[in-house]
């Protein structure tokens, strides 16, 4: 398959329909289950530092309804597009029901490289987001709850809270609108380190896991294994 016809989306979905398989579930149900409920891509002019105007292309998907709020990292990257947060909605939403964590699958893209960009300009560009999301009911405590991804972190999750609390004057659990937020504005300590050190002790884990370690040939335990790290992330 070549790259131009590759679909992120479609490869999860294939991949749902081998576990399916598995499963004695009405088929009818399993479509609903891997369909996306709710897709919003939107453009929307900020103006730049110098004076010019710019359409920003961003979406936001809630891939599941079935247990609300939506949750899912919002990511700045001039890669982004609506198949990638399509499949990366779907893939919180299996994350979350395979560890019973009651929460939908969302995700979020700002098709912008944030480097390019000073400061001030991307504050007005996820103060705007922020705005747009509001508009249409894709933000909010007991309905979407971003968090930081690819590209963001507890800066832009700080501009998001506060658009979204000036924009809901008196809505008592507002700041609940994102996590990874700040510590100085109700963040969690430990949230930053956490999907680091799940990767470590999940490798710790199955170190520890002789039938897994003689079928690799390998000793039991951590000490004198090197680990090659892949990919790059927020991890």
């Amino acid at each position: 398959m070549s790259n131009t016809n590759y679909s992120f989306f479609k490869s999860v979905e294939r991949s749902f329909d081998k576990a399916a398989t598995f499963t004695n579930l009405d088929k009818g149900l399993l479509e609903q289950i891997k369909a996306c409920n709710s897709v919003y891509r939107m453009k929307f002019p900020v103006k730049m530092d110098d004076g010019r105007i710019e359409v920003i292309e961003a979406y936001r998907v809630q891939h599941s309804h079935h247990k609300t709020p939506c949750k899912g990292g919002i990511r700045f990257s001039d890669e982004v597009n609506q198949d990638e947060v399509m499949a990366l909605a779907a893939l919180m939403t299996y994350k979350c029901a395979i560890v019973n964590v009651p929460f939908g699958g969302g995700k979020g893209g700002i098709k912008i490289n944030p480097r390019k960009y000073s400061a001030y300009e991307l504050e007005k560009i996820t103060r705007r987001y922020t705005a747009e999301l509001v508009k249409k009911n894709f933000i909010g405590p007991g309905t979407d709850v971003p968090a930081p991804d690819y590209g963001t972190g507890e800066r832009e999750m700080a501009w998001i809270v506060d658009t979204y609390q000036s924009l809901k004057p008196g809505e008592i659990d507002a700041a609940g609108c994102v996590t990874g937020k700040p510590i100085t504005q109700g963040g969690v300590r430990g949230r930053k380190e956490a999907t680091g050190l799940g990767v470590f002790f999940g490798i710790r884990e199955v170190c520890n896991m002789p039938d897994v370690m003689a079928k690799l040939g390998l000793s039991v335990g951590t000490e004198g294994k090197t680990v090659v790290v892949q990919g790059l992330g927020n991890v």
